[in-house]
């Protein structure tokens, strides 16, 4: 029996529709705030994809950098409480502890208060999409740090305008349940090379690069980490041996320690921790928590 002509336009309605809603992509996930205390934003979806374990270190075991630990933890005090607080910059050295600060800061000040403080993470390359993310934060009903770890651009990069208004707020104005805080080797977040380059091309060399250095100046706060001396790297292998119970004499932990940085040519918290864990792969001994029996990294 040939299809009615009733069939066959309801036939290509559904083809059209079906054709509509690829051209438009995947509908906007749902997002539980309850699910976690840290997320990873994933724009394609616009989603907060909870992070069950997130991997982080107990905020007493980062030391070396105890003044810049002492103002974020302020500034992330005084958010959580509903207080004014800026926007944070954490630059300088590899290594010393930058990002690990800012997730042990986060968890320290949520357990301390007791606020609903989260923590959402948004990758490098989707910084583009901070406005679209902010849309979906202003609607939360708890104050959020939004997390940009490593950050830089290079010099044909224009997603550097989606921060900058961000950190400006634009007419909106930045949600006052929103901060921001980046991490990065850069203090300018710009390579010197391109900011020197544009500087000698450019016809009025103090405006070339004004708009990209500035972006820095956005950030409320600037913590700088620096390289640590042999006693901040021995004294933080000392905090992980103490924290982990590792069965080793101090004079031997220190020898092998320096060894250990001796070897890598450098001295940091990220060196620490992987002789830690280098130790603790020797002994066959677990990295648990003496408190709770969970992996801490």
């Amino acid at each position: 029996m040939r299809e009615s002509k009733i069939d066959i336009l309801i036939s290509e309605i559904q083809k059209l529709s079906a054709a509509v809603e690829r051209i438009a992509g995947p509908q906007a996930a749902a997002n539980d705030w309850a699910q976690a205390e840290c997320f990873v934003w994933a724009p394609a979806t616009r989603h907060l994809q909870p992070v069950a374990r997130p991997n982080r270190i107990e905020l007493a075991l980062i030391t070396g950098v105890d003044h810049v630990r002492d103002i974020l933890f302020d500034n992330t005090l005084r958010f959580a409480e509903g207080y004014p607080a800026n926007n944070v910059l954490l630059w300088g050295a590899r290594g010393m502890g930058k990002s690990s600060l800012v997730k042990a800061v986060h968890a320290q000040v949520a357990r301390d208060t007791g606020a609903a403080l989260k923590l959402v993470e948004v990758h490098r390359e989707d910084i583009a999409t901070l406005p679209v993310l902010l849309d979906i934060l202003k609607a939360a009903p708890m104050p959020v740090i939004v997390f940009c770890d490593d950050l830089s651009f290079d010099h044909d990069d224009t997603s550097y305008k989606s921060l900058k208004a961000v950190l400006d707020g634009g007419v909106e104005g930045r949600p006052a349940n929103v901060l921001l805080y980046a991490t990065s080797n850069r203090r300018h977040l710009l390579p010197r090379n391109m900011m020197e380059n544009e500087q000698s091309t450019a016809i009025n060399p103090s405006e070339a690069v004004e708009e990209k250095v500035s972006l820095s100046d956005r950030f409320g706060l600037w913590l700088g980490f620096y390289k640590c001396s042999q006693e901040d790297y021995l004294a933080m292998v000392d905090g992980y041996a103490r924290f982990y119970q590792m069965p080793v004499e101090r004079d031997a932990l220190h020898a092998e320690a320096l060894e250990w940085a001796t070897t890598r040519g450098a001295r940091s918290g990220r060196v620490a921790w992987q002789f830690i864990q280098d130790l603790a792969g020797r002994l066959r001994r677990q990295l648990e928590s003496p408190s709770d029996g969970t992996y801490s990294r």
